[in-house]
């Protein structure tokens, strides 16, 4: 929304004679210099108020410099910064008022449903950024595959992919990436029973991967693995578990350490040094940048170390 225009206001010059014009013998072209330089002094004077006036009205407006300066953090909320003369700019959402996250659970403790309710460290994360932005937050459940591949992003079904993702470049060529808010590394699930300690002890047996994920890719890569099926999700792969479909269950490790409690060994770590990001539409850098200040915010309060300590059993 702009601002309406600045009134100029315009005051009167009031200057008072010091003394009556007294009649003179002199000639009349002397008193046509006098009036003309009365008159070029009055001028001076009007247009010196003028400029006066209309400078302490654009002032009292707060009218934004031709190119505003980054506003920090925290500006587009909804509560008002006393010491912000500028509004911060507003990031087009796909939705009027809300940031919209699309995500895919069950991927505890990145995200999870509890009875109608998206949650986990990713949700909290998206929920601080929304609360910066001066916005709502709506969680989408979405395919994985739609997240990583951005369509979810390219169709307007949602504004950010929230969803566990690992950057790589060719995730990078698709959408744009905040930076690494988390580092992880993958891991193998098998039952507690079952013999399986290495990945020569997979040779001949059946594993499961979810499907678009950097742990896919990498379980394609190993010799050992000869049969890799590929499931939807992490609840479809441990269900493969625990009917005997699948030996094992690629994943990160995170999500698989709460199956120990259900009988289930987690080995590994295999491929290691993988971050995760959130992402946006390749033209948003807008919104990447938001999300940056938010993450780098959260950091620096004790947030992200309150957030850590309530999803995750270490770190």
């Amino acid at each position: 929304m702009g601002r309406d225009r600045p009134t100029l206001y315009l005051y009167a010059w009031s200057g008072r004679p010091t003394a009556a014009a007294q009649p003179t013998d002199e000639p009349r072209r002397d008193a046509d210099m006098t009036i003309r330089s009365s008159t070029r002094l009055l001028t001076l004077a009007a247009a010196l108020t003028l400029s006066l006036g209309a400078c302490g009205a654009v002032e009292k407006e707060g009218a934004a410099p031709t190119t505003p300066k980054p506003s920090p953090i925290g500006d587009a909320t909804t509560t008002a910064n006393p010491t912000q003369s500028e509004p911060a700019p507003t990031i087009a959402t796909v939705a009027e008022g809300k940031l919209t996250v699309c995500t895919n659970p069950p991927y505890a403790p990145f995200e999870d449903t509890v009875g109608d309710q998206v949650v986990g460290f990713d949700m909290d994360l998206m929920t601080e950024v929304a609360s910066d932005m001066g916005l709502k937050v709506a969680f989408v459940e979405t395919p994985f595959v739609s997240i990583e591949s951005a369509v979810s992003l390219e169709t307007g079904s949602c504004d950010v992919g929230a969803s566990a993702l690992t950057i790589n470049p060719q995730r990078e060529a698709k959408m744009r990436f905040s930076e690494p808010y988390y580092e992880t590394s993958l891991a193998l699930l098998v039952k507690a029973d079952s013999g399986i300690a290495t990945l020569a002890d997979l040779t001949g047996k059946a594993v499961g991967v979810q499907q678009g994920t950097t742990g896919e890719d990498w379980a394609n890569d190993q010799p050992e693995l000869t049969q890799i099926k590929q499931y939807e999700g992490l609840g479809d792969q441990v269900t493969a578990l625990k009917a005997g479909d699948v030996a094992g269950a690629f994943n990160d490790e995170p999500t698989l350490t709460p199956y120990v409690e259900e009988g289930f060994t987690v080995l590994g770590p295999f491929a290691e040094g993988e971050s995760f990001g959130f992402a946006v539409k390749l033209d948003n850098a807008a919104l990447q940048a938001q999300i940056n200040t938010t993450l780098q915010r959260v950091r620096d309060d004790g947030t992200y170390d309150a957030l850590i300590a309530k999803w995750f059993s270490e770190g």
